[in-house]
């Protein structure tokens, strides 16, 4: 889903703005944060940007990349997330809920 080698660190990790939905490290042991909405717009690329920029001052997580994950992107979104960096995804939420799949779950 979030990406080939990801591991999960822990699921609604929490910071002083409130939780990030997945904070998982990738291939390279990188740490990751990951966004999921299921309309992906500037709003949610804007609560991304908040997370990582308090995700990034613990020197113990940074640098903190991000991953903003939807069902739909609109276009102004996908544009600003690249923008500052970070990483858009498309995806089906019912698979990730437990539908029938040979990948890996979220819930």
């Amino acid at each position: 889903m979030y990406g080939e080698g990801f591991s999960l660190i822990r699921r609604e990790f929490p910071t002083a703005i409130g939780p990030v939905d997945i904070l998982a490290r990738d291939a390279n042991n990188a740490v990751v944060a990951i966004e999921i909405k299921r309309r992906g717009d500037i709003d949610g690329v804007e609560q991304l940007t908040r997370y990582l920029e308090l995700l990034n001052r613990d020197p113990t997580l940074a640098p903190v990349t991000g991953v903003f994950a939807a069902q739909e992107i609109k276009p102004q979104a996908r544009t600003l997330a690249e923008d500052r960096g970070i990483r858009c995804v498309v995806l089906d939420l019912e698979e990730l809920r437990g539908g029938e799949t040979d990948h890996d779950r979220l819930f």
